[in-house]
């Protein structure tokens, strides 16, 4: 809006109006700690920072009248010079209530001031025109405030989510995290797979609806595309058991791209996550060796996929979720799984080259099931069982049957 719009003011009266500015500043003051209780309990330093909005927004609209032809600088000086963080620390609710404030405080002071009837009217509608400038500024400033702090968000996950697959879980990390509200302390799991298909935008709205889904769940989540690779941290629900399926994940995996996605295990906590995010990148990589696989599918059921893809870890594992607790059972069930599997799955096979009575073979498969939760009469189960006797025996040579 220039001078043009409005009739000018005589000089007489411009002299008032820039006489009062600060009474009238003062006066906005005391009309905000009247007409909203929680302005007087803020911080002298807060109070200091809106006055100060408050003075320069009016110094700006006198001085425009007396600069013909000039715009209303209002919305690019009042705001500027205000303290960084006022807008984080007053909602845009709050500042709204404050310039209407202000800007009734104006409509009663200003006119007065008027040498007469036109002048007057002038002041009226520049008045209005000002209430309505300072909420455009207002708002800009509060859209500008959370562009910069969601640009700050994304920059800080991204960060958090890289921390984590290098296995840089410090403290520095973990402050990081909490700055961005994430809970340090809570379990979480990483989540790995292929990013949406379709870039841009309508990729970041797929992301946004899987932080959306995660908030339904009452979970956090952290989400970062690291090139072909999609890898979210999750937290984990209280009370949920270990092993049990986790059916809530279902929404999330939906919104990856296409191919596998892989849990890792339950860490205790953020510092802990690496090696769940390891756990999970090996079994992406592995994922091709078992094509029938579930989406998603937790990174342990994949681990003699990712034994034989040379990861240390899956073999120890193996090693110690099936050989380890069979052989500590003694009882030749180490030896039975081994004819049995061996044997082509043949229960009166594995007898005979026992010398035992087929229910016997039963038992000890029964106790083998019990022991390492798999069964060697399924297919997939007798896999993952037979890779862990051949893992067992090259771990530890001449020590396995």
């Amino acid at each position: 809006m220039t001078l043009s719009d409005v009739q000018a003011v005589s000089a007489a009266t411009l002299r008032r109006l820039e006489r009062a500015t600060g009474d009238l500043a003062a006066a906005c003051l005391s009309a905000m700690e009247d007409g909203q209780p929680w302005f007087a309990r803020l911080p002298a330093d807060q109070r200091a920072g809106v006055l100060l909005v408050t003075q320069t927004g009016i110094s700006n609209f006198v001085a425009w009248f007396g600069e013909p032809g000039e715009t209303m600088r209002l919305t690019a000086e009042a705001f500027r010079i205000a303290p960084k963080d006022l807008a984080r620390r007053l909602s845009l609710r709050q500042t709204v209530d404050l310039v209407r404030i202000a800007t009734e405080v104006m409509e009663e002071r200003l006119p007065p001031l008027a040498a007469d009837e036109p002048e007057y009217r002038t002041l009226v509608e520049a008045v209005l025109r000002f209430g309505r400038e300072i909420a455009f500024a207002a708002a800009t400033v509060y859209a500008n405030a959370a562009e910069t702090r969601g640009a700050w968000d994304a920059r800080q996950e991204a960060l958090v989510v890289d921390g984590v697959i290098r296995g840089e879980t410090d403290d520095a990390l973990v402050s990081r995290a909490a700055t961005i509200g994430w809970d340090p302390g809570a379990a979480v799991r990483v989540m790995v797979g292929s990013p949406p298909e379709d870039g841009g935008e309508e990729a970041a709205e797929v992301l946004s609806e899987m932080r959306r889904h995660a908030t339904r769940l009452g979970r956090q989540v952290l989400v970062g595309v690291q090139g072909s690779r999609l890898v979210l941290l999750l937290t984990e629900p209280r009370g949920r058991a270990a092993g049990d399926p986790d059916r809530a994940l279902a929404p999330i995996v939906a919104d990856f791209g296409p191919g596998p996605v892989v849990v890792g295990p339950v860490a205790a906590n953020l510092a802990a996550a690496h090696a769940s995010a390891l756990a999970a990148l090996a079994g992406l990589r592995a994922a091709p060796g078992w094509p029938d696989a579930p989406r998603p599918v937790d990174a342990d059921e994949l681990l003699p996929e990712r034994a034989v893809a040379g990861d240390p870890t899956a073999v120890r594992g193996l090693v110690e979720s099936v050989v380890a607790p069979v052989e500590a059972a003694g009882g030749e069930l180490l030896r039975t799984l081994a004819a049995y599997l061996e044997g082509g799955g043949s229960l009166e096979g594995c007898a005979r080259a026992l010398f035992v009575h087929p229910n016997t073979v039963r038992y000890r498969l029964r106790r083998v099931s019990e022991l390492t939760g798999r069964s060697a009469t399924d297919p997939r189960d007798a896999h993952v069982l037979r890779t862990a006797l051949l893992a067992g025996r090259l771990a530890e040579p001449g020590s396995s049957p």
